[in-house]
C-alpha cells in the first residue's frame, strides 16, 4: 500500500516534467539553425571549393557540439533531480521556470560564438557564452534546492543524496566564471573549461544512474 502511494504521490510532477522536457527538446533543436550551407558563387561551384566551405564554419560545429552536449547533459540532470521529487509547489515552478528561461536562450550565445570565433570579437564572444552559463548553473542550484525540501521528496532519498548533490552543484557557477574570466586571456581556456565541464557532469549523470 505504500508504495502504491508514494509512486501517486510522485506522478504529481508530471507535467512539470513534461513541459521542461519539451523546452530542453525546442532549446536543443534550434542549435542546428546555426549551421548554415556554404554559399558559392555559381562560377565556383565545385567540390574542393565546397569542401572548403564546410571546414571553414568549424567554429559552428564546435559550439554546435559544445552547446548540444551541455544542454544534454543538463536534462539528464534535471531528470535526476525530478525522479526524487514527489510533489511540486510553487517555489519549484519558478526556479524550474528561470531554469527553462536560460536554457531557451543558449542557441543566441552559440550563435554569436559560432560568428566571432575566428576575429579579434572572439574574446567577447567567449565570455558572453560562459557568462550565459553562469546563469543556467545558478539557475540549476536554485532549482535543486527548491526540489531538495524533505516535504518534497520521495521518501527513498536519502539525507546524504541531498547533501552531495548540493555540494556537487555549487562547482558549476564557480567553474563556469573561471571560464569566463579565462575567455579575457585566451578563448581556447573558456572553451576547453566549457568541454570539460559538460565532460564532468556526463560523468556525475552517470554516476547517479548506478545508485
Amino acid at each position: 500500500m505504500e508504495l502504491v502511494k508514494e509512486v501517486k504521490q510522485e506522478k504529481e510532477t508530471g507535467r512539470l516534467e513534461a513541459f521542461s522536457d519539451g523546452v530542453f527538446a525546442i532549446a536543443i533543436t534550434l542549435l542546428i539553425l546555426e549551421l548554415k550551407v556554404p554559399t558559392l558563387v555559381s562560377t565556383d561551384i565545385n567540390s574542393p571549393n565546397l569542401a572548403q566551405g564546410l571546414i571553414r564554419q568549424w567554429p559552428s560545429y564546435l559550439s554546435f557540439t559544445t552547446s548540444f552536449f551541455t544542454i544534454l547533459v543538463m536534462w539528464v540532470h534535471h531528470h535526476f533531480i525530478f525522479g526524487q521529487v514527489r510533489k511540486s509547489d510553487a517555489w519549484l515552478h519558478f526556479a524550474n521556470g528561470c531554469l527553462l528561461l536560460a536554457i531557451t536562450f543558449v542557441p543566441y550565445p552559440t550563435s554569436v560564438l559560432a560568428t566571432y570565433l575566428e576575429t579579434p570579437a572572439a574574446n567577447a564572444a567567449a565570455a558572453f557564452y560562459a557568462a550565459t552559463f553562469i546563469v543556467i548553473a545558478i539557475c540549476f542550484n536554485l532549482v535543486l534546492r527548491a526540489a531538495f525540501r524533505r516535504k518534497l521528496l520521495l521518501p527513498s532519498t536519502t539525507d546524504r543524496l541531498i547533501e552531495q548533490s548540493c555540494r556537487n552543484y555549487l562547482f558549476g557557477p564557480l567553474f563556469y566564471a573561471i571560464a569566463f574570466v579565462g575567455a579575457f586571456f585566451d578563448v581556447r581556456i573558456c572553451l576547453g573549461i566549457c568541454t570539460a565541464l559538460w565532460i564532468y557532469w556526463a560523468a556525475t549523470a552517470m554516476r547517479h544512474s548506478r545508485v
